[in-house]
């Protein structure tokens, strides 16, 4: 099918079903929604001002941190306003290119943090297992590379996953069984054939997951390995807490991406579907700036005596 014949449902328009079959939830969801998006926005973007303006902060794990907090601000910015305009708003309907753009950006950003968490994998691999070269092998250069890769790969990935949505053609008003226009539920509701959208996406998909997880196994069975052989108790320690944090933003993320690719696709299933697609795009990114600054004393730190000189002024 060529791009021009699915120009022409550029003015279709979809509806977003998202929690419509529970009325009575309506506020309730709306009230912890618009709860989770505050303390997310605020945690994301506060991680980001006090890496910036903590001396103590300024290094490769921190930096990377800042980007990761940056794209879950922005995931979680493109999904939840549309979700919590559902909730109360009587239209639930959302326009063609609408749609499109917040699969577009969502892509981007869901893919960039997939690599983001792989990144500091690797820096903290570096840092457990070859400390005294560690300024050698994560320079600044090398920072800026890191960061931009998973930027990159997202834009190209998502770019290309785009231009195949544009390829279909959607007839009239169509019905989405979501709250956010997710590649799988785009191509659902489409008048053509996705079969090339579908394989396409399975494929990028498949490497996204098992490169990126390839990359963190491999790198946590060197710290591993290293830590085993520390001859002092406070190194081990260190180095698990070190690491903790980002495991647990790891296990958590994966965790939940690997349980929504397992769900089958049935009618039944679809309630489970949109649980796991809220806590995917909208508690995922609330989580990591909690999960970063519970652990870390420098960022505590730095959390009380904004408070303290806010408070005193």
């Amino acid at each position: 099918m060529v791009l021009t014949e699915g120009n022409q449902s550029t003015g279709a328009t979809f509806t977003l079903l998202g929690f419509s079959e529970y009325p009575d939830l309506q506020v309730p969801l709306f009230m912890v929604f618009l709860a989770i998006y505050m303390v997310t926005a605020v945690g994301n973007l506060g991680m980001i001002v006090i890496i910036r303006i903590n001396p103590k902060l300024h290094t490769p794990m921190f930096f990377f941190l800042s980007h990761l907090s940056f794209v879950d601000f922005c995931y979680s910015t493109i999904v939840t306003p549309k979700l919590l305009e559902n909730l109360v708003g009587g239209d639930r309907t959302i326009s063609f290119t609408g749609c499109i753009m917040q699969f577009f950006l969502a892509c981007i950003f869901a893919i960039a943090e997939t690599f983001m968490l792989a990144v500091m994998a690797y820096d903290h691999f570096v840092a457990v297992c070859n400390p005294l070269l560690y300024t050698v092998f994560v320079s600044l250069k090398l920072c800026a590379s890191l960061v931009a890769g998973p930027y990159a790969w997202g834009i190209v990935a998502s770019l290309t996953l785009t231009y195949f949505l544009l390829a279909l053609s959607f007839c009239g008003s169509t019905i989405i069984n979501n709250f956010v226009c997710e590649h799988s539920v785009i191509v659902s509701v489409s008048c053509s054939d996705p079969y090339i959208s579908q394989v396409l996406c399975f494929v990028i998909a498949i490497f996204n997951e098992v490169s990126s997880l390839v990359i963190i196994l491999t790198t946590y069975t060197f710290i591993f390995t290293t830590v085993i052989k520390m001859p002092s108790d406070g190194g081990c320690r260190k180095t698990f807490s070190t690491c903790a944090s980002h495991l647990t933003a790891i296990t958590i993320f994966h965790g939940t991406v690997f349980f929504l690719y397992c769900v089958p696709h049935s009618k039944t299933s679809w309630l489970i579907i949109k649980v796991g697609s809220v806590f995917y795009t909208v508690v995922i990114p609330m989580l990591n700036p909690l999960i970063y600054s519970l652990r870390d004393k420098d960022v505590k730190e730095t959390v009380r005596k904004l408070m303290s000189h806010t408070i005193q002024s």
